[in-house]
């Protein structure tokens, strides 16, 4: 395993960035666990495509964790944009990494579960971000819960500014909460991290699949056996126009639907249809009280989340 690197050791930061995981690093990590068992092996796989803008902090936040047992994989897909350069500039302190054209974000991601090691798994986009000790965090959950399949905590969603939009703590990990998504059974992707035994048993990412494959991938997990969770805030999920969750939000809608249905929750995606379709009808035939009421709904929760969360 390559030593984590002291925040010393990295190349310096770009002009003006401050903070984590810039100028500040995670708390040292012991040795071993406190109860002196060694700490699990954590693999984290990051897909990477023409996102040079974000991919050093994703990067940097973590090999910055300080972790004793860490294995770091990243899979371009022949990225244009200078992400291959910053790549190049911390290979010093990854397992592996290559730029070469894939079959898109599913496939570069099977590419690193299939080389992984590690007997805890997760895969980081390049545009989200580990918090300080967060995988401290990880192993300290999976020793405590070896029987799991999963192991999850809270994630922020935050704007390219730093202000956080809104806070998600897992609730409701099972097969049926994670059926009735969002409004039941929720887990941000970047804050679940699964055992290697469970890939062994459910198989790889569905390729075939381009949006929600995260979503997919969990019900199979919440079907091979129980998740621990805590709700320690993991990460950091970047929201940018450029990120599927907003460029694509209409298909992102449409493919959970279909993958409820698929695995068995029809009468759920009929049911959510339904409830957006006549909050769109309400929305567009309401007065302009209704609407502006409506937007300043969604403006007092990020307020409100930044003042709970200090930004």
């Amino acid at each position: 395993m390559i030593k984590p690197p002291l925040l010393e050791e990295l190349p310096p930061p770009p002009t003006g960035m401050k903070g984590w995981p810039w100028t500040e690093a995670s708390k040292s990590v012991p040795e071993t666990i406190e109860n002196g068992h060694p700490w699990p092996r954590i693999t984290i796989v990051t897909p990477s495509y023409n996102q040079g803008s974000y991919i050093e902090k994703t990067i940097r936040s973590v090999l910055l964790q300080g972790y004793p047992n860490l294995e770091y994989m990243i899979f371009d897909g022949a990225s244009t944009d200078g992400a291959v350069e910053v790549i190049r500039k911390y290979e010093p302190w990854l397992a592996y990494w290559e730029s070469v054209k894939d079959r898109g974000q599913s496939h570069a991601i099977n590419k690193g579960l299939q080389r992984a090691s590690g007997s805890v798994l997760n895969w980081l986009n390049s545009d989200d971000y580990l918090l300080p000790n967060a995988l401290a965090r990880v192993g300290r959950l999976a020793d405590a819960h070896p029987e799991c399949v999963a192991w999850a905590g809270a994630c922020r969603r935050v704007d390219t500014k730093g202000r956080i939009i809104a806070v998600y703590e897992p609730r409701n990990l099972t097969h049926d909460g994670f059926g009735d998504w969002y409004r039941t059974g929720y887990v941000s992707q970047p804050a679940c991290f699964f055992s290697m035994e469970a890939v062994k048993k459910i198989g790889l990412v569905d390729e075939e699949i381009h949006w929600c494959m995260d979503y997919d991938y969990l019900l199979r997990l919440a079907g091979a056996g129980p998740f621990a969770s805590t709700k320690e805030v993991l990460c950091d999920e970047l929201w940018h126009p450029r990120c599927k969750n907003w460029a694509d939000n209409g298909l992102m809608k449409a493919m959970v639907w279909t993958l409820q249905i698929k695995h068995g929750y029809q009468h759920i995606a009929v049911k959510e249809m339904a409830a957006i379709y006549d909050e769109w009808n309400r929305l567009r035939q309401g007065s302009p009280l209704y609407k502006l009421l409506w937007h300043l709904g969604i403006a007092w929760r990020t307020i409100r989340n930044n003042i709970r969360f200090g930004r």
